[in-house]
C-alpha cells in the first residue's frame, strides 16, 4: 500500500519497473522542424518570399486562454467527485462512483483495512466508510461511506475504447497527501500490460489494457482520477514508472491508469453483488512456479498443480510439464505468463508449448476465467 517504500515493480517494456503510487505521509512533446514546403508551380524567388504572412499575436493568446478555461472547467467539474482515502497509516485517493456513497480506488490502496477515513474536495472534517470488496486480481476496491453528504456529487465514467493516444487528460488526486492536486499530460499509449510486485503493499497483479500517461503520477494519486477534458475519468491512476539506473527514483513521465471500462465492470458488480462474478480475466487454471535452466536463467513455468476440470486440464496438461510458449508469447516465468493471459479472454483459444521427459509438445487450450 505505501509506494513510498519503493516496491520492485516491473512492467512489459524494459527496463522499467512499476512503482505503487499510495503514499504514506505529506514529505517534504517533441517538435519536428524543417523547411517550409515549396509548391511545385512556384519559382524560387516565390517561393522566398511567400511565408511571409503571421498570424496576429491576439489569436494564439485566445487559443490558450480557451484551453485554460476548458482545464478549469473540467477542474471545476471532477474534482468534487475525487477523495482521499486515510487508512491508520496510510493514504491514497478515491473517485466518487454514485450517489449512494460508493467510491472506487485502489485494492493496494485499501490493503487489509476495513474502515478508514474519507475527506471529500469540499469537506474539511473526515467522512467514514467501510470496505464493500476488494478485487485484488485487478487492483481495484470498492468503500462506501456510512453517512453519504447531501450533494454527494459521482463522476462520469467515459467509454475506454475512444480513448487516443495524444489526448490531454488531467490527473487528480492526493500525491504525497497534498489533496485536491491535479496534473496535467496526454495519453502516451494505450493497451500497456503491466505487473505490480507483490511486497510493500501490492497486489502483484497483472493487468492489461491499461493507459499510459505523461501525467505526473506520485504517492498519494493511486485510486484518484485520469479524466480527459470532456469531464468524464478515462482511468484511475495506480502506477507509476521507476528506473533502476535511477535508483529506482521516478521515471518522469511514465504513468499507469487502470481503463474506465474496467474499473466500471468491476465496481457494478461489486455493489449488485458484493463480489466480482465475472472477471473477464483469462486463467489456464494451473498453479507453477519459475524454473531455470543450467546457467541459471529463467527458462518456463513448470506446471505443479492443474484446477479440476480447468482449462489445463482439460487439454490434457499435467503437473510436471513446464510451459515454454503460450501463443506467439516465449514463456521464462510466471510474470511472463500472467501477461500472456491477460491479453487474453475466457473461452480464447490458444497454443501452448511444453515439455515433458525432455520432449518438446504443443496442445491447444480454450482458456478459462480467472
Amino acid at each position: 500500500m505505501d509506494a513510498s517504500r519503493r516496491s520492485p515493480y516491473r512492467r512489459a517494456l524494459p527496463p522499467a519497473v512499476a512503482a505503487l503510487c499510495c503514499s504514506l505521509a505529506f514529505v517534504a512533446g517533441c517538435v519536428g522542424s524543417g523547411a517550409p514546403e515549396r509548391r511545385a508551380d512556384a519559382s524560387p524567388r516565390q517561393a522566398t518570399r511567400a511565408p511571409q504572412a503571421a498570424l496576429p499575436a491576439a489569436v494564439p493568446r485566445a487559443a490558450a486562454r480557451d484551453l485554460e478555461d476548458d482545464y478549469r472547467k473540467v477542474i471545476r467539474d471532477v474534482l468534487p467527485s475525487v477523495v482521499q482515502i486515510q487508512g491508520r497509516e496510510d493514504l491514497g485517493s478515491g473517485v466518487v462512483y454514485d450517489g449512494r456513497g460508493h467510491i472506487v480506488t485502489n485494492a493496494h490502496v485499501i490493503g487489509e483495512e476495513k474502515t478508514f477515513r474519507v475527506t471529500l474536495a469540499n469537506h474539511q472534517e473526515p467522512l467514514t466508510a467501510r470496505l464493500v470488496h476488494s478485487y485484488p486480481e485487478q487492483d481495484l476496491a470498492v468503500v462506501r461511506l456510512e453517512d453519504p453528504p447531501d450533494g454527494l456529487r459521482a463522476a462520469r465514467f467515459g467509454d475506454s475504447s475512444r480513448v487516443e493516444v495524444g489526448q490531454i487528460v488531467l490527473a487528480m488526486g492526493s500525491p504525497l497527501g497534498l489533496s485536491s492536486s491535479v496534473t496535467q499530460g496526454i495519453v502516451s499509449a494505450t493497451g500497456r500490460t503491466v505487473t505490480e510486485g507483490g511486497g510493500s503493499g501490492g497486489t502483484g497483479a497483472t493487468i492489461g489494457n491499461m493507459v499510459q500517461t505523461s501525467a505526473a503520477i506520485n504517492p498519494g494519486n493511486s485510486g484518484g482520477a485520469l479524466v480527459g477534458l470532456d469531464g468524464r475519468v478515462i482511468g484511475i491512476p495506480t502506477l507509476a514508472a521507476t528506473d533502476p539506473g535511477l535508483g529506482d527514483g521516478a521515471a518522469p513521465g511514465i504513468g499507469f491508469a487502470i481503463p474506465a471500462s474496467m474499473v466500471r465492470t468491476v465496481a457494478d458488480q461489486i455493489i449488485k453483488d458484493g463480489r466480482v462474478t465475472d472477471s473477464g480475466r483469462a486463467a489456464l487454471g494451473i498453479t507453477g512456479r519459475t524454473v531455470v535452466d543450467r546457467d541459471y536463467r529463467a527458462a518456463g513455468v513448470a506446471v505443479v498443480d492443474v484446477v479440476e476440470e480447468g482449462a489445463a486440464e482439460r487439454a490434457g496438461l499435467r503437473a510436471g510439464d513446464v510451459l515454454t510458449r503460450v501463443g506467439a508469447t516465449e514463456i521464462t516465468t510466471i510474470t511472463s505468463l500472467a501477461e500472456a493471459l491477460a491479453a487474453a479472454r475466457p473461452g480464447d483459444r490458444t497454443r501452448v508449448t511444453f515439455t515433458r521427459d525432455g520432449e518438446e509438445r504443443t496442445v491447444d487450450v480454450t482458456l478459462g476465467e480467472q
